[in-house]
């Protein structure tokens, strides 16, 4: 106890030198009325002088002590200038030093002046939702040394997601062995934005890419997938593609893959679609018949399920029927290749995409209106990329590789309309 009294009394004596005794006394009377804020107030001016003294010395080392000029640097007085304090923008005085009659920046200077970092802070924060006009009152605060207005803070928002959509769009996927690719599309305004989520054979996601139409169509889809070619993604035959049923993207994948596409439909999505074909009092007995198909691990008696419940739902509506009919074969692929069923859970839907929509939806719920197709990327971008630092390996990634090998014994020729199904090991 003796050492920290000391070590405190130390530490009062070294800030009453450097800022004076009666800073000091009106700073703890401010901080004793008023609490926290001034507190921080009173942390941010320590921050501005040590950073002033910091400049001061990186000038001595240059130019020497005094006012004469040596190895051609001269003092220069100081003028107005700002830094930044972690996040925070912080109004200083910085000294001037000039050689053979131009200015010099001090080194020091330049380094706490770089904007990059508080541009990333201030990005993280408005991807937790908060609006960029309540920026300066609710994380800044309010006082004379902070430069910081709302014009400033867009303009710091628009060059962090800038750099995002950049490092999207151009990153390399070479080194990505792709094992489950889903697609899905956000609706955002008036515009259709059509991503596609990975799955490596590690078990770990990554947002591939996405690309902008005013529909969900087989254009921007083909368009989509060129994209993530051009940037060395490997789309064989040997990839597992997850969708709903979009039309466009079905006719896409049809026509690129023909027999070799394999196909999971979303069983979620699905099992939606009948029940909004159904009578309520039918509803409960219909979800149960077909989770009760799916659950099931071998593909011929999941199919047989499947038959039979088709049988009951044309005798309550033949558009249910038709409805499941459409998609039986897609939605029992993953049975087809014997997956487990632990990673079955992952594969079965587009619920890993759908969570990624979740959190776009989180972090722009205070953008009230986009200007222009530009602002709507780039925050797409950003978001992606925020939202790739949560995503965790998926249940059951160690049967990939056993999976992959599976579909690698797929015969390459497939007799038309005729589903190959694997042989028992």
């Amino acid at each position: 106890m003796k050492r920290i009294a000391k070590n405190g009394k130390e530490t009062k004596k070294v800030f009453e030198k450097v800022c004076g005794q009666d800073w000091m006394n009106e700073e703890f009377r401010k901080v004793m009325e008023t609490g926290k804020k001034s507190l921080d107030q009173c942390m941010l001016e320590l921050g501005g002088m040590l950073a002033e003294s910091i400049m001061h010395w990186d000038r001595e080392q240059v130019s020497g002590k005094d006012y004469r000029p040596m190895n051609g640097y001269q003092k220069w007085g100081a003028q107005k200038g700002s830094i930044y304090l972690g996040d925070q923008k912080l109004k200083i005085k910085r000294p001037r030093l000039r050689r053979d009659g131009q200015e010099q920046l001090l080194e020091s200077y330049e380094k706490m002046k770089h904007p990059g970092e508080f541009s990333e802070a201030l990005l993280t924060a408005a991807l937790r939702g908060m609006s960029a006009r309540k920026y300066e009152e609710t994380v800044l605060g309010v006082g004379e040394k902070f430069g910081i207005s709302p014009t400033s803070v867009s303009t710091r928002l628009i060059e962090a997601t800038g750099r995002k959509l950049k490092l999207l769009r151009e990153r390399s996927l070479k080194k990505f062995n792709l094992f489950a690719l889903f697609l899905d599309t956000v609706h955002r305004g008036k515009d259709a934005f059509i991503v596609a989520l990975g799955i490596d054979i590690k078990g770990q996601k990554q947002v591939l890419g996405f690309w902008e139409g005013a529909t969900e169509n087989k254009e921007i889809c083909k368009c989509l997938l060129s994209d993530l070619e051009s940037r060395d993604l490997k789309l064989d035959k040997s990839v597992l593609f997850v969708t709903d049923g979009g039309i466009g993207m079905i006719r896409t994948l049809k026509d690129r893959y023909r027999d070799d596409l394999l196909h999971q439909r979303c069983t979620i999505h699905k099992d939606r679609n009948i029940q909004r074909h159904l009578p309520k009092k039918y509803r409960d007995e219909a979800h149960r018949r077909y989770r009760n198909a799916l659950d099931l691990n071998s593909y011929a008696d999941a199919k047989d399920e499947l038959n039979g419940f088709e049988c009951w739902l044309r005798e309550i509506n033949e558009s249910a029927a038709d409805s499941l009919l459409e998609a039986k074969e897609a939605l029992l692929t993953l049975h087809r290749l014997r997956v487990p069923a632990l990673l079955r859970v992952t594969l079965h839907s587009t619920n890993p995409i759908e969570s990624l929509f979740s959190t776009v939806r989180h972090c722009e719920k205070n953008i009230k209106r986009y200007w222009g197709s530009k602002m709507s990327q780039r925050w797409l971008a950003a978001v992606a990329l925020n939202a790739e630092n949560n995503f965790r390996t998926i249940k059951g990634f160690n049967s990939i590789e056993q999976t992959v090998q599976r579909i690698k014994e797929i015969p390459t020729q497939k007799q038309p309309k005729r589903i190959q199904i694997l042989k028992a090991a």
